[in-house]
């Protein structure tokens, strides 16, 4: 075997092989998993209606079906190269009608002739580097697939994010529709008061105004409602206009899941078994670039039949062959060779770096939204009490304005803070799930490496 062994280039892993926010997250009993479903992930949300989205993203989304062809070609890339290990045989039947002729008797001869034969050519893998492009093909195959899984987890992760950011927005409009039925019973409250002659137009004039900017809000959600739901119908594969999600508040609760090990990732994301399967073939390619500079074995061997006649394809003096090796060597190209063989190094060279940044990477990623559900779940109790300490202001403020105490203004200022801090809320809600099902995605979903197909398995598909 002429070139490099391949052994897996080593990752700039934590030197404690620990994430560090990991120590910082809150686990809850009733919140931490022992690990995610195998494959299903999502249904560790407790929802029907995402898990029934959920499930149409493999048989229907494009770019995933796009990615499962992909793989299959790669597949086909093994049998072909396997195909070399073999002889080649070939048969060209011809048949040939000859005019002879005379320059003595005046006249010629027409004859037909007929010819079956059989042409035999083997490489012999004196040097591995066909083997290598057997290795090299079923790396790429491998690294196929983990592309296919990656993009199944990229688009299911994308389509949950879309779904709790668009039940984010159901929430909200829940929350100003609440707003909007009590802002319009301050209006009549201050038109009443207005027409006893104990309040000012101003006072009508400022609560008319906070209604109509909550109904102005209200309707401007629906662009990004609408949005998100087009989103939704491009990852399920189907055209936007026949996809409708009911309204509906959210209810799932954010997740918060043990991330593991740093190490761990290794085998669990299927973008980073794919940069390593990646690396692996481009080590074949070294191998298979060195061997050039040796000679090329072929055998050959041609043999068949021919004759005047087809009866006589099977007599003794019809047949013919001939068999021997040949041997090829390039004696000058002007450092083509060589030039291939840095091309092939320097190739390897990349995918390290790219392997290595793609560990870096995730990495980054788990460490992010592990630290966007710490810093989330403490922003949530300061969110709660905001929202609690307004509303109770606004109990006051309107008393004090019944009573005469107060102008109107307090009353919305206390309305705003409210209402603002409501929001927060409902947000702070979405972007904690949002953060869950981004971690989720950082650690791989269920999948692990070792359901990547085995060498044989890729050699069985044709």
């Amino acid at each position: 075997m002429i070139g490099p062994k391949y052994s897996r280039p080593t990752v700039p892993l934590p030197a404690t092989d620990t994430f560090k926010e990991a120590q910082a997250v809150r686990l809850q009993p009733a919140q931490a998993k022992d690990g995610l479903p195998k494959g299903n992930w999502w249904e560790v949300y407790d929802d029907p209606a995402l898990n029934a989205l959920e499930e149409q993203v493999s048989i229907s989304n494009q770019n995933v079906l796009a990615a499962e062809a992909q793989y299959r070609e790669a597949k086909a890339s093994v049998a072909i190269a396997r195909s070399a290990l073999f002889p080649t045989v070939t048969v060209g039947p011809s048949l040939n009608e000859v005019r002879v002729g005379s320059v003595y008797a005046g006249s010629g001869s027409t004859y037909r002739s007929y010819s079956l034969p059989f042409d035999v050519s083997w490489e012999p893998d004196l040097l591995g580097n066909l083997r290598r492009g057997v290795t090299a093909s079923v790396a790429s195959a491998q690294a196929s697939a983990s592309s296919l899984e990656n993009a199944r987890l990229l688009y299911q992760s994308e389509l949950a994010e879309d779904y709790f950011q668009l039940h984010g927005i159901d929430s909200e409009i829940d929350l100003l529709e609440k707003t909007q039925a009590s802002y319009e019973d301050f209006v009549t409250l201050t038109r009443n008061r207005y027409a006893a002659g104990v309040a000012s137009p101003l006072d009508v004039d400022q609560a008319e105004s906070q209604l109509y900017g909550a109904e102005s809000t209200l309707v401007d959600l629906g662009v990004q409602r609408a949005q998100y739901e087009h989103a939704i119908a491009v990852l399920i594969g189907k055209a936007s206009a026949d996809v409708a999600i009911p309204r509906s508040v959210l209810k799932a609760e954010p997740l918060t899941l043990p991330a593991g090990l740093p190490s761990e990732l290794l085998e669990r994301r299927p973008d980073i078994a794919a940069a390593e399967r990646t690396v692996a073939a481009a080590n074949e390619q070294i191998g298979i670039a060195l061997s050039a500079f040796y000679p090329a074995l072929t055998l050959t061997g041609v043999g068949g039949v021919e004759s005047l006649s087809i009866q006589k394809w099977f007599s003794l003096p019809s047949r013919f062959w001939s068999v021997g090796p040949a041997l090829a060597e390039t004696l000058f190209d002007k450092g083509r060779r060589r030039a291939v063989v840095a091309q092939q190094r320097a190739a390897y060279d990349a995918s390290v770096a790219n392997y290595r940044q793609t560990v870096l990477t995730a990495l980054q990623q788990v460490e992010d939204n592990l630290a966007a559900l710490r810093i989330l779940a403490v922003e949530v109790d300061k969110v709660q009490a905001t929202v609690k300490a307004a509303d109770s202001a606004l109990t006051v403020s309107a008393i004090q304005y019944k009573a005469g105490t107060t102008n109107y203004l307090t009353v919305i200022t206390a309305q705003v803070t409210l209402l603002n801090a409501q929001i927060t809320a409902v947000n702070l809600q979405t972007r904690r799930l949002v953060a869950s099902v981004q971690l989720i995605q950082a650690i791989g979903g269920g999948w692990n490496a070792s359901e990547l197909p085995t060498t044989e398995e890729l050699a069985k598909a044709h």
